[in-house]
């Protein structure tokens, strides 16, 4: 039976995303920070379509975490940032479901990749995803109002944090308005390398 994860990398001070993010700013100033530990690694590289990185511990968690997954829910922001961004193929290469207001056609990219934007709310993106997903995962990837949406919903089973040693000061907090109070959480896996330190939990 698949999970519904949260996997995504934060600030030590609980940020996301710099300040001024936007379809031109990605992440915000200073954003690509928080990631840059994973820019490096060959897995992430190949999805990119890029050569060499480096072939560690953290490049086998951004590959495990690949393979894991069979779709993936967005939230329109994050969609506007990347769309500009992404290459073809996209990095995905599963159906991501945008979760927005306005209607649009689907749309197809190379590599297995196909945006479905999903008006009517969470619980429909979400049963569109598992179905698309099959045995496989589905990964929420963000934004942050997403993220907060579905741990309030409480539809998120496991949650995956990829800490930087970094202090943003100010952009997009990731558990900033979750009403659903306190939320409690399995530790089951902490791994830390040079650049940043892996957090797991289940969500109980």
């Amino acid at each position: 039976m698949s999970n519904v994860i949260v996997d995504i990398g934060m600030s030590l001070d609980g940020f996301i995303a710099g300040p001024n993010a936007g379809p031109q700013n990605n992440l915000g100033d200073e954003g690509r920070r928080l990631h840059q530990w994973m820019y490096d690694v060959h897995s992430w590289r190949e999805r990119q379509n890029r050569t060499g990185g480096e072939t560690n511990r953290d490049d086998e968690l951004v590959r495990e975490a690949f393979d894991r997954i069979g779709a993936y829910v967005m939230g329109r922001r994050m969609f506007d940032e990347g769309e500009v961004g992404w290459p073809n193929p996209p990095p995905f290469r599963e159906p991501v479901f945008v979760l927005t207001h306005e209607e649009r056609e689907p749309w197809v990219r190379e590599g297995g990749t196909t945006f479905t934007f999903v008006t009517d709310g969470i619980e429909t993106a979400l049963e569109q995803a598992k179905e698309a997903a099959g045995e496989k995962d589905v990964r929420i990837a963000g934004g942050a109002n997403i993220v907060q949406q579905f741990i309030e919903a409480g539809l998120v089973d496991e949650l995956q944090i990829h800490l930087a040693p970094l202090l943003l000061g100010d952009g997009i907090r990731l558990f900033d308005h979750i009403d659903r109070g306190p939320v409690e959480l399995e530790n089951t896996q902490v791994i830390d390398s040079p650049k940043v330190t892996h957090l797991e939990y289940r969500v109980l």
